[in-house]
């Protein structure tokens, strides 16, 4: 019971205003300040300290470099034209190549604040000039960074499976069938809306094979980069972490001697970027580390895993409550913070429950993931309408189809544990 108290005491002083890691930290902190907890306060040093002492975790700022050095590399732009190519000949062809473009930068970026962003600063002038609604336009460009959600390398599959102990590698490669899935529901979704008002396509005519070799042979070092990751994680050439050092060393090597677009100017701008999100990152996860020994001491996973066994008659009923909490959670908390404040609490659970770790990853994150593109507290709904000047009552309004096309996709990940594992299970076992 106390534990969730200083949870809840967390969410306070991050809903007044005090930066996330800061409240995690005093939240968990105060722990070892109650008068009968009785252990010493050098345990909450030692866990922000031992927290950081994993080869696991070395993915994550290895991930959020490659992410910047992609974006100055060259990659972006050649993407930005096979997408055009591939998708612009249907209604609305400029939303549609915003799909599909969100689709490859996924195995790029690993962030879907920042697929988003690049997008609007993109695309979103372009799409509103082409007659779009701006309040579709950033619906468009703001979901469709879900997808980055689940294509690897997601820099939330890596903590989930850091902080879960769930095999990375295997969430990876489980991430790529609901990525699609989300793909085409969204494209879909779209030609529906487009064919009802009219939004043109950019391309009168479908793509020659010519053009599209051309296309792909100009954007093939962009497109390999996933396959690279996933081919290396599964023959055993390295592990989740070594892939990140792999991934840094293919970014550099394609942005100064292939495109030849990146010097010295354009890394040490990376590197500056990248600190600054590692930064940030990292001091939450420092201080996570006392919230999750709080919750471990106080048993609260073998609580709650007690308590939902005896409530939920059937995992498909324990999934569709824990992912009502996953939404609402997801739409007032960064989707970084709700992975690394419940993972080490819902993991036990759902395991208890015969859950497939893997299987409620994926799930866990395209929703909280999706929570941050929609009201009141969405990070990527005001990046999106920050940049396009948006209002998000328009935008709001324009999430709605895609809203119900997403959660078609997530009640088929929950009623279908298959679409997400046999891949793993093929290729890994």
């Amino acid at each position: 019971m106390t534990a969730v108290l200083l949870l809840g005491f967390g969410l306070l002083l991050m809903a007044i205003g005090m930066p996330v890691a800061f409240a995690i930290g005093i939240a968990g902190f105060s722990y070892f300040l109650l008068p009968d907890t009785f252990l010493p306060t050098s345990i909450a040093v030692q866990r922000i300290v031992s927290s950081t002492q994993s080869f696991p975790l070395l993915a994550v700022p290895l991930f959020i470099f490659i992410g910047h050095l992609m974006n100055a590399s060259g990659i972006t732009p050649r993407l930005v034209h096979l997408s055009t190519l591939l998708a612009g000949w249907m209604s609305g062809g400029l939303a549609q190549a915003s799909i599909v473009l969100s689709t490859l930068m996924g195995g790029v970026s690993g962030s879907a604040v920042a697929d988003a962003a690049m997008q609007s600063r993109v695309l979103g002038k372009s799409m509103i000039k082409g007659g779009y609604s701006p309040g579709f336009t950033g619906a468009v460009l703001s979901v469709g960074g879900l997808i980055t959600a689940t294509i690897p390398p997601s820099i939330g599959l890596i903590l989930y499976g850091y902080l879960g102990e769930v095999s990375i590698g295997r969430l990876f490669i489980a991430g790529l069938v609901p990525g699609f899935l989300l793909m085409v529901a969204l494209m879909v979704t779209t030609y529906i809306v487009s064919k009802r008002r009219g939004y043109l396509p950019v391309r009168e005519n479908l793509p020659t094979g010519s053009e599209v070799l051309k296309a792909l042979r100009s954007s093939i070092w962009a497109i390999l980069f996933p396959v690279w990751l996933l081919v290396g994680i599964r023959y055993g050439l390295f592990t989740p972490s070594e892939a990140g050092a792999f991934a840094v060393a293919y970014a550099l090597f394609i942005g100064c001697v292939i495109h030849r677009e990146m010097g010295i100017k354009e890394i040490l701008n990376a590197m500056r970027a990248s600190v600054r999100d590692i930064g940030m990152i990292m001091l939450i996860i420092m201080f996570s580390g006392i919230i999750g020994y709080v919750v471990s001491f106080e048993r609260v996973p073998q609580t709650i895993a007690e308590l939902t066994l005896g409530v939920f008659s059937s995992q498909i009923t324990l999934l569709l409550t824990l992912a009502v909490l996953l939404i609402f959670l997801g739409m007032l908390l960064e989707a970084t913070v709700v992975v690394m404040l419940l993972t080490p609490i819902l993991v036990p659970v759902i395991k208890a429950a015969g859950v497939d770790p893997v299987h409620f990853g994926l799930l866990m994150m395209t929703l909280v993931t999706f929570g941050g593109m929609t009201p009141p507290v969405g990070i990527s709904m005001y990046t999106v309408c920050g940049i396009l000047r948006c209002s998000f009552y328009d935008y709001s309004r324009e999430l709605l189809p895609f809203a119900l096309a997403v959660f078609a996709v997530v009640l088929g990940i929950i009623f279908f544990p298959s679409v997400v594992l046999f891949l793993p299970n093929l290729l890994l076992g």
